[in-house]
């Protein structure tokens, strides 16, 4: 278990980021304004963090951790379709859930977040699918899948947050779309 003191030092330096996220892109982000807004040293910031790209991953970490929790609550069945179907509840809680950091989550503005955001996705949905490949006859590459599954829902549910769909439609949409794949034969 990790120290208190510690534990305080990179809580402070996760939400100073996910301040200054509300008006500056993360490749504008520095170091000095990161310690500045958490109260913190540099040198207490790089006991910690090689660079502030080390401070994202450990908040991406906090949300794989959190969301593989989600996912292992709801994870009773072993069949394709409840499983993605686990997979993307998780999803869409820890991204309702922590939306004050995941808005910053666009290729256009954080280009990195989203990149990295889209590989922590893209190796979840692999791995899930990799499971898969035990009782399944996959059509495509676990990889593949989880690209084409991963892309589609992050689409669908980044356009139905910015239209202000409230989370028990986009769920619903959500889920009866991946329903509808999973049971047309398309993957498997």
């Amino acid at each position: 278990m990790e120290d208190k003191r510690i534990t305080k030092t990179k809580r402070a330096l996760k939400s100073a980021l996910l301040e200054l996220l509300t008006t500056q892109a993360f490749d504008v982000i520095s170091i000095t304004e990161l310690c500045k807004i958490a109260n913190v040293s540099r040198i207490t910031f790089y006991t910690h963090y090689k660079d502030k790209f080390a401070l994202l991953d450990d908040i991406f970490n906090d949300m794989l951790i959190i969301g593989k929790e989600g996912y292992h609550r709801r994870q009773e069945e072993n069949n394709l379709t409840q499983g993605y179907l686990n997979v993307l509840d998780s999803i869409l809680s820890l991204y309702y859930e922590r939306y004050d950091f995941f808005q910053h989550v666009v290729p256009e503005t954080n280009p990195y977040l989203a990149f990295r955001f889209y590989r922590i996705l893209l190796d979840t949905v692999e791995s899930h699918t990799d499971k898969l490949k035990a009782s399944y006859s996959l059509k495509y590459s676990a990889r593949q899948i989880a690209g084409f599954i991963c892309f589609g829902l992050f689409g669908f549910i980044s356009e139905s947050y910015t239209s202000k769909v409230p989370l028990e439609q986009v769920q619903a949409g959500a889920r009866q779309l991946l329903t509808d794949l999973l049971q047309s034969k398309i993957l498997v």
